[in-house]
């Protein structure tokens, strides 16, 4: 039979083959974590590598490797490799077609219900100064802008005139939320709105039924996410049909016998 290829080597210590393959793996994985490849690198993994060898021979030599905390340490990391090895290899078969995405996105649509509103407020400190605000509002509703950059507190809207964009409902206090519920397009809230931040006033410009991104936007998230839930449905499979049994609690040792009474 024709001799068995050698294997490609980048170095040898005492006879032992550091392997091209060995490298190049260790490259790779250095690649993944940020770290450039370059010359200089590979020199250093290799360096790393005679060093490593030297060592490993020589812990054998003395017998370590014979010795059971060693043992032990060895045989989790083989379990570890594998283990990773395996779920690696799930995720690889787990991808998540079409199909199972647009039937995930169609569950999750269904779910989508309510309103989002686009409004504006004013937030002060005392209920007097809010009263005054809407006074001055009813007389001139034009002015809410002006009067939200003037008199708001709040720093994060009262440089847009008090605008808050489009938002849900559902991310803002409850009492906030509840009196924009109240309100018609256009509508200013007729008394202050109390909440932990002081009082509001606030203005409805918009509504609209809340719309489930497009499939395309989320497609990447939905397609991960069912690849996170067959992986782990498959883990939790083979949990299943494991006996495992846990070790029994240790018993209590037995009081000591009382010592003789003394004559």
């Amino acid at each position: 039979p024709a001799p068995a290829a050698k294997e490609a080597a980048e170095a040898t210590v005492n006879g032992i083959v550091i392997s091209k393959k060995r490298v190049d793996m260790i490259v790779k994985q250095a690649a993944g974590a940020g770290q450039p490849e370059s010359p200089e690198a590979r020199q250093g993994i290799v360096d790393k590598l005679i060093m490593q060898t030297l060592v490993a021979e020589e812990a054998i030599r003395k017998g370590l490797d014979k010795t059971p905390e060693i043992m032990e340490q060895m045989e989790l990391m083989r379990q570890s490799i594998l283990a990773n090895a395996y779920v690696q290899d799930l995720v690889k078969n787990s991808a998540a077609s079409d199909e199972m995405v647009k039937a995930e996105y169609e569950k999750i649509k269904a779910t989508i219900t309510g309103s989002e509103y686009k409004a504006r407020h004013i937030l002060v400190e005392k209920e007097a100064d809010a009263k005054e605000i809407i006074a001055r509002l009813k007389k001139d509703a034009g002015s809410f802008a002006k009067l939200a950059m003037e008199k708001s507190k709040d720093a994060g809207s009262k440089l847009r005139g008090g605008d808050l964009g489009w938002f849900d409902p559902s991310r803002l206090v409850p009492e906030f939320a509840a009196a924009l519920g109240k309100l018609e397009k256009g509508a200013i809230t007729p008394e202050p709105v109390k909440t932990q931040y002081g009082y509001h006033v606030i203005l409805l410009e918009d509504s609209r039924p809340i719309e489930a991104p497009p499939l395309e936007e989320v497609k990447p998230q939905l397609a991960q996410q069912i690849q996170q839930q067959n992986v782990a449905k498959q883990l939790e499979d083979l949990k299943a049909k494991a006996k495992i049994e846990p070790a029994a609690a240790p018993t209590a040792p037995a009081a000591p016998a009382a010592p003789a009474a003394v004559k």
